[in-house]
């Protein structure tokens, strides 16, 4: 079950989506938990202190967390690229931070705030270079929130008290300025690792599809390149040979013939990959590509006696190509953690290959499906998709399955040994 309402939504969402909210939720409670703890310290001090002073306190507070929180996000996406810088949020954000360090080391020096109210200075001043860091280039958003924690200093001057209780005040600031300014910085830089990542999984995935095709390319030029160059000398020798022996025109038109049906029947052999796909190949290829991309993957022989060597070529062959265009639905559109592939032998003669991952998108098209024919995206020779698959199998007697199971996406293929052993 996925959920209802938000939780649902996360849970559906992509893996990119769902580490990019974790983060933002994280920033988020940070502006929060300055709130709270302001509001707490005000109410621990509330019966040695001024309903005149502590009230208003409490309304800046709550106004330097709403703006915290939006300059928290729209940082991020300045810090991420998808956003301008957000200026008039960071000159808001500072106003009301050395207004709340300010106000707070009058009240103090007055006498409307209790001693212990230090702590709002040193909690002001310390949280509000969380968003700075993200807002601000690395070296500019480090001067600025130096000039918050200075800011602090200064209040606890003016707040007066014990030297011990002033020096703490700064260290504190300094402290939560060091710890959340890192730990946002930090956030945003793995949100931009993720990004990329993310990135170049789509280009690897583009490449392989780019690099099969320049494989079917240039199998197709040699094919054609080579025997349409014969027939074209053969045709003009059969020409210039017409009209003067009609017997050996007719043998050049012959062999013409027999090289165009060898072409016919070598672009065939291209068209479905039965030159080069390889069970084998394809099961180390796809888990070397599936775990490049992050994604966890585990080869299984169910019949430890009957592996995959044992089965007909043509029957590999197209198992290979099941592979292949599964792993190509997995990377481009899945958002799998691991992906198992098992092979097996039944004992009614039956070769299954068996693909599970766990990449099921909540509210989406499966993988291999999306574009409402069947066909999915994979881009092997011929541009095979699960339509394609489906008709590789039916041509050998088997079948193909497609579905989804709670959070797992299933694809099975079945093939009868029996008749397909190449002679």
């Amino acid at each position: 079950m996925r959920g209802f309402g938000w939780l649902g939504r996360l849970r559906g969402a992509s893996q990119q989506r769902r580490i990019h909210q974790y983060f933002r939720y994280s920033l988020d409670a940070i502006c929060v938990t300055e709130l709270v703890v302001i509001l707490a310290v005000v109410g621990v001090t509330a019966e040695d202190s001024s309903a005149f002073a502590f009230i208003p306190i409490t309304v800046v507070a709550l106004a330097k967390a709403v703006v915290a929180l939006r300059l928290t996000r729209a940082g991020l996406a300045h810090y991420l690229g998808a956003a301008e810088r957000p200026d008039r949020l960071l000159t808001v954000l500072c106003a009301l931070t050395l207004a709340t360090v300010a106000g707070t080391a009058v009240a103090i020096a007055t006498g409307a705030l209790s001693p212990g109210s230090h702590l709002i200075i040193s909690y002001a001043a310390g949280y509000a270079c969380s968003p700075v860091l993200l807002a601000l280039p690395l070296r500019q958003a480090i001067g600025l929130s130096g000039g918050l924690v200075a800011s602090a200093a200064v209040a606890t001057l003016i707040a007066g008290g014990r030297g011990g209780l002033q020096l703490g005040t700064v260290v504190a600031a300094a402290l939560i300025a060091v710890l959340l300014g890192f730990t946002a910085r930090t956030s945003a830089w793995m949100l931009r690792v993720v990004d990329r990542l993310d990135s170049a999984r789509e280009t690897e995935t583009r490449l392989a599809v780019a690099e099969e095709r320049l494989r079917f390319g240039r199998d197709l030029h040699d094919i054609l390149g080579r025997n349409l160059s014969v027939i074209a000398l053969k045709s003009e020798l059969a020409a210039q040979l017409a009209q003067r022996d009609v017997t050996a025109a007719t043998a050049q038109m012959t062999e013409v013939q027999e090289i165009a049906r060898d072409s016919q029947r070598e672009i065939r052999e291209v068209v479905r990959g039965y030159r080069e796909v390889d069970l084998h190949a394809e099961l180390a290829g796809a888990r070397g590509v599936l775990e490049a991309a992050g994604i966890r993957c585990r080869i299984e022989h169910m019949n430890a006696s009957e592996d995959s060597g044992a089965l007909p070529a043509r029957v590999q062959s197209t198992l290979g190509w099941v592979v292949r265009e599964g792993t190509t639905n997995v990377l481009r559109h899945a958002d799998a953690t691991q992906c198992t592939v098992r092979v097996r032998r039944t004992a009614r003669g039956e070769a299954i290959l068996d693909m599970v991952n766990d990449g099921v998108r909540g509210g989406r098209s499966a993988p291999g499906e999306g574009d409402g024919d069947g066909r999915g995206d994979g881009d092997g020779a011929g541009g095979t998709g699960l339509a394609g698959l489906r008709e590789r199998l039916a041509a050998l007697g088997g079948s193909l399955t497609a579905r989804a199971e709670d959070d797992t996406w299933r694809l099975v293929a079945r093939v009868p040994m029996k008749g397909t052993a190449e002679s």
